[in-house]
C-alpha cells in the first residue's frame, strides 16, 4: 500500500494543508521533504527509519555530507536541498530580526542564535551589531576555537563595532559540550569586552551562551 492509498486525513501533505505544519510528526515532515520512499517502503516509513538511524530529526539535519548521502533514500541531491532549506531558515530569521528590535524580540533572537551556533563542532564567538534603535545591522562570527585558547581580542571587537557604526552589541558563543553554563573564562572575557567598549560608549546588552538546545543570558543572570 502506498501513501496515495491512505485516507486523506492521514496523508502528510493533506494533513499539513488542512491542519498546519505544526500538527505533523517529525516523520511526516521528513516524508514531505523526501517526497518518495523506496520500493516497497513508503516515504513515511523511510522517514521513520532515518530518524531511528540518526537518532533524531536534529541528528539527521546536522549530519555531515558523507553520512547523510550514505543513508538509504538520500544522496547528494537531497543533501543540497536540505542545506538550502536550512540556509533559508537562517536568512528568514535574520531578516525578521533586522526588521525589528532585537531586545523586544527575545525569542526570535534566541532562535536565531541557536540556529547559527548550536551545532558547530568548535567554539565560535559571534556578535550581533545593533543600531541606535537596537535593530540588527549584521551578525558576524569573529573568533574560532575555545575562548581559553583562541583568543577573543577586545581591540578586534572594537574595530568591527566602529566599522559597522554599531550603537550597541550582543555577544554570543557556543559550548560544543552542550552545557550552557558560563565559565570563569567566559565571565573574564565579557568583563574585558564591556570595559573596552565602554570607552567609546558602546554598551554590551547581553552575552548568550549557546548549549544543546538552550541559551544562558548574562543579563538575566546579573553578570553584566
Amino acid at each position: 500500500m502506498t501513501i496515495r492509498d491512505w485516507p486523506q486525513s492521514e496523508r502528510p501533505r493533506e494533513k499539513l494543508l488542512r491542519r498546519g505544519a505544526a500538527s505533523l510528526s517529525d516523520a511526516e515532515l521528513l516524508a514531505i521533504f523526501l517526497r518518495t520512499g523506496l520500493p516497497g517502503v513508503t516515504a513515511v516509513d523511510l522517514a521513520r527509519q532515518l530518524l531511528l538511524d540518526f537518532g533524531s530529526l536534529r541528528g539527521l539535519l546536522g549530519a555531515g555530507q558523507e553520512a547523510f548521502c550514505a543513508a538509504a533514500g538520500l544522496g547528494p541531491a537531497k543533501y543540497s536541498q536540505l542545506q538550502a532549506v536550512l540556509e533559508m531558515s537562517r536568512r528568514y530569521l535574520q531578516e525578521s530580526l533586522e526588521r525589528g528590535d532585537a531586545l523586544t524580540s527575545p525569542q526570535l533572537t534566541r532562535q536565531y542564535l541557536l540556529l547559527q551556533l548550536r551545532d558547530s563542532p568548535q567554539e565560535l564567538f559571534a556578535c550581533l551589531f545593533l543600531d541606535s534603535q537596537h535593530r540588527v545591522i549584521v551578525f558576524e562570527v569573529l573568533f574560532y576555537g575555545t575562548i581559553d585558547a583562541a583568543s577573543v581580542y577586545p581591540r578586534e571587537v572594537l574595530r568591527r563595532c566602529l566599522s559597522h557604526n554599531a550603537a550597541a552589541v550582543i555577544f554570543a558563543h557556543n559550548h560544543p559540550s552542550g552545557v550552557a553554563e558560563p565559565s570563569q573564562a567566559d565571565e573574564r572575557i565579557t568583563g574585558r569586552l564591556v570595559s573596552a567598549l565602554a570607552l567609546v560608549d558602546i554598551p554590551v546588552l547581553d552575552h548568550f551562551i549557546v548549549g544543546d538546545g538552550e541559551l544562558v543570558s548574562f543579563a538575566e543572570r546579573g553578570l553584566l
